[in-house]
């Protein structure tokens, strides 16, 4: 019933959320710049030779001056020329010593080493009337922050020393390259949504799809969310004069047999692309009926089983999630201790002790332990034994177990003045829920995640505009999945270029979704992903 209520509505949207240039016909290559301190728009500009003007255009998000530590999209080819000139008027900072300014001689006051120094570091020479709560509030540095880099501090401050305050971000160039959104002159579209409304529960003569939306709550969130995200995506893609022509279908309940009627009843390979269905069984059913991509919209455990090459994983595996933040650890840790948290299941035992195999291959350091809770809980006295003054010490949290994050984030707040520790999970799941965020802010939790919404960007100010002034209401969390799905495969589409082509042409990064397909094989997956750091302000800076 539901599907004949369904299967002819189409919808006309007019409307546009994000400006875009039109590329002459040619793929231009880019990379992320990541802004140093002093780093201004123009200045960026000046150094890569190009038009400040340009370089807004190419980061519509930049209000202002960038942040430090944020990233900006510039090209490639004017990076690397830009590179070249500074290796042959300047040495590399790479190659200062490190080793010798870290030691003793850090405090040292000559002329010659404070000019290495401040390559490397932020300084501070110490003059009178100083103190290390005075050094706290000017520079947000704790006094054990400070003897990490100056030894020498424990015998107090004196007058004329030269403190390393913190070490300057050095430039991080990323190689990832970038999808340049390109639409072919009178692009038309055909699109398919398959979403289980479960309309034909309801007498449509007598309630409009909207009405349904809002007044129902045994409708399926996700679905409704989804679509009035995915609503929101061709409006903003037809406004860049795009003729779109959407289909929608109901697939109803789960274990009904609306799914075989739709592709009984119609020719789905008319359309350019499908998107949905929400379940894993039912994807791989759509998928060996149709030759044209299937874009799975969410994240199933299922989807490592699927085997159809046309279908398209939107969410990453979430062996993926583990995987990024290996590398971030081995590419960012060099030297100190590293302490793993696991339960006492068997499994996450034995993974535990592959990551401490992996790390120590990884890393500069030999000094990585495995706590395991003892009747349930673990002590804190256990972390104190392990933890080390003055040294840098990394705690990843390897467990899902409530009590057991309960027990590592009681004990790691409260540490002696001279330890410092930083917590790294693979996800924030629902097992941080009851982790009150100051506590995560206190001890910099980082952590991998699909999504990173920045509220003061553009894309994301115009996007919850639109969706406000629409449908009452702010967008959730699947009407923005809707909304960044829905766009990036459309965008694709209408480059008049094959999708998987696309695909592997760049990555994107849309409202809080970052799609970075391009190291797929067989079956288009996505392993774009967020590392999030806590600040003390409770606020997220993205690490990678």
């Amino acid at each position: 019933m539901g599907i004949e209520y369904m299967k002819h509505l189409k919808l006309f949207i007019f409307l546009c959320i994000l400006t875009f240039t039109v590329s002459c016909g040619q793929q231009n290559r880019y990379i992320q710049y990541k802004v140093k301190s002093g780093d201004t728009m123009s200045k960026i500009a000046q150094k890569l030779d190009m038009k400040t003007q340009d370089l807004l255009r190419l980061n519509p998000d930049v209000n202002g001056e960038p942040k430090v530590n944020s990233f900006i999209v510039v090209p490639e080819k004017k990076l690397n020329t830009f590179k070249e000139k500074v290796k042959e008027n300047k040495e590399d900072v790479s190659s200062v010593n490190i080793n010798s300014i870290n030691g003793v001689e850090g405090l040292n006051t000559d002329d010659d080493l404070t000019n290495e120094i401040d390559k490397v570091f932020v300084t501070h020479k110490v003059k009178k009337g100083d103190t290390f709560y005075n050094l706290n509030k000017t520079f947000n540095v704790t006094r054990e922050e400070l003897l990490l880099l100056n030894p020498e501090l424990e015998q107090g401050l004196k007058l004329g020393m030269i403190l390393k305050i913190k070490r300057i971000p050095t430039e991080i160039i990323s190689e990832d390259i970038f999808y340049d959104d390109y639409i072919q002159p009178n692009s038309n579209l055909k699109v398919a949504l398959l979403l289980p409304f479960k309309a034909g529960r309801y007498n449509m003569d007598s309630i409009d799809l909207k009405e349904i939306f809002l007044r129902n709550a045994t409708l399926v969130n996700i679905a409704t969310d989804f679509y009035l995200g995915a609503e929101i995506a061709i409006d903003s893609i037809r406004s860049k004069g795009v003729d779109i022509e959407l289909n929608v279908f109901d697939t109803g309940d789960r274990k009904g047999n609306d799914i075989v009627k739709i592709i009984s009843n119609n020719n789905l390979n008319k359309n350019d692309v499908v998107i949905g269905p929400l379940y894993s069984e039912e994807i791989q059913t759509v998928a060996s009926n149709v030759n044209i991509p299937i874009i799975f919209p969410v994240y199933s455990q299922n989807q490592s089983e699927f085997s159809s090459s046309n279908i398209v994983k939107t969410s990453p595996e979430k062996k993926v999630f583990r995987e990024e933040l290996v590398r971030y650890i081995k590419e960012n840790f060099g030297e100190g201790n590293i302490i793993i948290v696991s339960d006492d299941k068997y499994e996450n035992v034995e993974s535990s002790r592959l990551l401490k195999y992996s790390l120590e291959a990884g890393t500069l350091t030999n000094s990585i332990s495995i706590i395991t809770p003892k009747k349930g809980f673990i002590e804190k006295s256990r972390f104190l034994n392990i933890l080390k003054p003055n040294v840098k010490n990394w705690v990843i949290i390897a467990t899902d177990d409530k009590i057991i994050i309960s027990d590592a984030m009681n004990s790691l707040i409260s540490l002696p003045e001279e330890t410092t520790v930083k917590v790294f999970a693979f996800n924030k799941g629902n097992a941080y829920d009851e982790v009150d965020n100051r506590k995560l802010a206190k001890i910099g939790f980082t952590f991998v995640s699909d999504q990173f919404v920045d509220e003061s960007s553009l894309g994301s100010r115009v996007f919850n505009k639109q969706y406000l002034n629409k449908n009452n209401a702010l967008p959730s969390f699947y009407a923005t999945k809707g909304f960044d799905i829905t766009y990036d495969i459309l965008i694709r589409l209408a480059s008049g270029k094959d999708l998987k082509s696309t695909l592997k042409e760049g990555i994107s990064v849309r409202v809080d979704t970052k799609f970075d397909y391009t190291n797929s094989e067989y079956i288009a997956e996505n392993k774009g992903l967020f590392i999030l750091e806590y600040n003390k302000d409770l606020s997220l800076t993205e690490l990678k």
